[in-house]
């Protein structure tokens, strides 16, 4: 490397620091997020699993809520039952909707889910809390949207909800403080390669 091209990639670098300096230094404003990680990619509750892991890391107490899935042990249940049982973990049990194929069974199944989703939401002492394929619940009607955004907007002030899910609707984008979009470029599925144990569940 040349000193010119050396110095150039100096003054970029300075420049960069003092934009993302001027940025740390403007957020102030300290109180827990809304993430919404929506999208037809794969990699949603990935993500969401990741600031679980993240949060034990600091020792915060955690609770995870899964609308949809259940019938089929995870990935993530397994290690958190085993390695993390002070984390808070209900599944909605009955599986994809597909499966079910009885709307007022999925309802009545939604409605106790998100009777344990509400009680973490009044409780101040979980500092994340993780609403894992919420967004079905809106799309299909199995629960009332202002009621859960009411909800989300009560909680206490340092709690950070994090809702993973296809869709969810623009009063829920518009609440949220953050929102990922996850793209599907390429699935292996589609080329008939199986569903991976410790990838895919």
């Amino acid at each position: 490397m040349t000193d010119e091209s050396s110095n150039q990639h100096q003054r970029k670098m300075q420049k960069l620091k003092t934009a993302v300096d001027a940025g740390i230094a403007a957020a102030t404003d300290d109180r827990g997020l809304v993430l919404l990680l929506t999208g037809d990619g794969k990699g949603k509750t990935s993500s969401a699993f990741g600031m679980v892991m993240r949060s034990l890391g600091y020792g915060h107490k955690v609770g995870v809520v899964q609308f949809i899935k259940g019938v089929q042990l995870s990935g993530e249940e397994l290690y958190l039952r085993q390695q993390h049982p002070e984390v808070h973990f209900y599944q909605m049990g009955t599986g994809f909707t597909w499966d079910t194929q009885n709307r007022s069974t999925d309802i009545a199944a939604a409605e106790r889910t998100w009777a344990v989703a509400a009680e973490l939401l009044r409780d101040a002492s979980v500092q994340l809390l993780v609403l894992d394929e919420l967004t079905y619940m809106l799309s299909f009607k199995y629960l009332d949207e202002a009621m859960i955004l009411a909800a989300i907007r009560a909680r206490p002030p340092g709690q950070t909800v994090v809702i993973t899910g296809r869709g969810g609707g623009s009063a829920l984008r518009e609440l949220a403080d953050t929102v990922a979009e996850v793209q599907d470029i390429k699935h292996a599925f589609r080329a008939g390669i199986m569903a991976r144990k410790g990838v895919d569940f």
